[in-house]
């Protein structure tokens, strides 16, 4: 068929000139508690100064839960000035039906209910706290043999993922359990996704870009350099994320 032929044939001959697809990608929370305080800009700046090259226009869904039986802020007004700090506001999660609507006044999409937890700086874990040997994985689990290069993303809706190559820088792995990279990690790692706190990280070098365990998260720069290139076990605790040498 000639262009000129194609360009006027039926749409349904034509085909769709697009795709919707499924697709995971990182997604931020930035649970707001107390948004009226005078100085909530200053710290959130000097929080994101930490990692500017991680934060900057990173995709954020603002939690409202702590402020839900409160009446909706101005969210194009706070919308207009993450974005002065290059923090993307991508839609609004567990409010009620008055934040829903202001949320979609302003453009966001309102997000399912889901369980966020602030990001804390790494300690040394309590009593305990890395005892034990791991939980049992849910589901039959999946081995990837092939390295997950840059752009990649594998998802596991159910039990632990296992890589058996290299995870590269800017590739994703995910998994509603443990997460295993018998390789170098460079990319980023999530385990516990649907919340279970349970679920470690594990992998042979660690070079991470981000590490999260059921919404808690840690970024490259906030890992100790002394481990870098080593094997570890990354674990969740009161809310903290714990990067522990594995000899």
């Amino acid at each position: 068929m000639s262009d000129v032929a194609s360009a006027t044939a039926p749409p349904a001959a034509r085909g769709l000139p697009f795709q919707i697809r499924g697709s995971l990608q990182t997604l931020l929370s930035l649970r707001l508690l107390r948004p009226e305080d005078p100085d909530f800009f200053t710290l959130l700046v000097d929080k994101i100064a930490h990692s500017p090259d991680f934060f900057r226009h990173a995709p954020f869904v603002l939690d409202v839960g702590p402020l839900a039986e409160r009446p909706p802020l101005d969210l194009a007004a706070l919308v207009a000035r993450l974005r002065e700090q290059r923090l993307i506001v991508v839609g609004v999660q567990n409010g009620g039906e008055a934040w829903a609507a202001a949320a979609l006044e302003a453009g966001l999409a309102v997000l399912p209910p889901g369980a966020t937890a602030p990001q804390r700086a790494p300690q040394q874990p309590p009593a305990g706290a890395a005892a034990g040997p791991p939980r049992p994985a849910r589901g039959s689990g999946q081995v990837v043999v092939e390295p997950v290069r840059s752009g990649q993303q594998i998802y596991l809706a159910e039990g632990d993922l296992t890589v058996l190559a290299p995870v590269s820088n800017g590739a994703e792995v995910a998994a509603a359990g443990h997460v295993h990279v018998y390789g170098a990690l460079r990319g980023r790692a999530f385990a516990g996704v649907d919340g279970d706190d349970r679920a470690m990280i594990f992998c042979d070098q660690l070079h991470a870009e981000l590490l999260s365990i059921a919404g808690v998260y840690m970024v490259a720069e906030e890992l100790d350099p002394a481990l870098l290139g080593r094997r570890v076990r990354v674990s969740c605790a009161h809310e903290r994320l714990f990067v522990t040498p594995v000899t």
